[in-house]
């Protein structure tokens, strides 16, 4: 497979290694970007790289919250300028309220709920011809908590962000620091034990070939990885993370102190994992010149 100067900058942005080590890398690999990454940091040339998804759709995440009830979704829009229009904002509420006091759990569930104008899918369909761009209502949770346990809710960039967590036997301040930390710092789980088995058997995979690759011997190097894989939790697990207000301790151990626990974080950036938009817009103008 021919690498090309995209794949290599692609790469280059991911693992900050050097443009030649990157060049080798994917040719190594086969242009396969994965594994292209993974040589890098095997050879410790590229640190650990969190995956970072492409942000595409714009549009605004939200959070809505009535006593042990709350829902966090996201409704996605074509261009930024829809996402600030009242219009459209007056839409996400109008779909937050309405199965915040029904209770469902599914998007073909929440599409059939009754609004004023129809059922949501009908309220969309019409703000669709109102505005005049595509409107998708990508996903939501709706999250019951008990009486000994508190929401955390925080909105970052004006609904570009929104994370919902839940702690057990702490105060809501203490369960929207825990938000905010999520907003920042963009874990993946909880826990260690989320971890799924495919994602840590390729770590500890990664970690062991970096090691042994230092000199180290296959046993010894067995051991690193264990240690190395606190650091790799520290990361991408919220309640292993250094705490952001306090850089001595983690944030499972600020709820600890706190008299709590971290029981649930969902955390929402509008468009994460979706194709951005790339239109060249001379091109645009000359194919409507043109008549094409």
């Amino acid at each position: 497979m021919e690498v090309t100067a995209s794949m290599v900058k692609e790469l280059r942005e991911v693992s900050g290694a050097g443009m030649m080590d990157c060049k080798k890398a994917l040719s190594e690999t086969n242009g396969n970007m994965e594994e292209a990454i993974n040589y890098l940091r095997e050879k410790g040339i590229a640190k650990s790289v969190k995956k970072e998804s492409r942000i595409a759709a714009e549009g605004l995440a939200n959070i809505y919250v009535d006593g042990d009830k709350a829902v966090i979704l996201e409704v996605n829009s074509e261009t930024d300028f829809v996402s600030k229009n009242e219009e459209f904002k007056g839409m996400i509420d109008t779909i937050g309220k309405t199965i915040l006091a029904s209770g469902v759990h599914t998007l073909e569930e929440a599409n059939e709920l009754a609004t004023d104008e129809g059922t949501i899918k009908d309220l969309i369909v019409s703000k669709v011809a109102k505005i005049g761009e595509k409107l998708s209502f990508r996903r939501f949770e709706y999250v019951e908590k008990s009486a000994d346990e508190e929401f955390g809710a925080y909105i970052h960039l004006g609904g570009k962000i929104a994370v919902l967590t839940v702690v057990k036997g702490a105060s809501s301040d203490v369960a929207k620091d825990v938000a905010m930390q999520a907003a920042a710092m963009k874990p993946l789980y909880v826990f260690p034990n989320e971890v799924p088995a495919d994602v840590l058997d390729n770590e500890k995979a990664v970690l062991k070939e970096q090691a042994m690759n230092e000199g180290k011997p296959a046993e010894i190097a067995e051991k690193m990885v264990e240690g190395r894989l606190k650091k790799f939790y520290k990361e991408i697990c919220l309640n292993e993370q250094v705490f952001i207000k306090d850089n001595d301790i983690s944030v499972g151990e600020f709820v600890k102190r706190n008299g709590g626990e971290i029981v649930k974080m969902i955390r929402y950036e509008v468009g994460e994992g979706m194709e951005k938009r790339n239109d060249n817009f001379a091109e645009e103008v000359m194919s409507q010149v043109k008549g094409e």
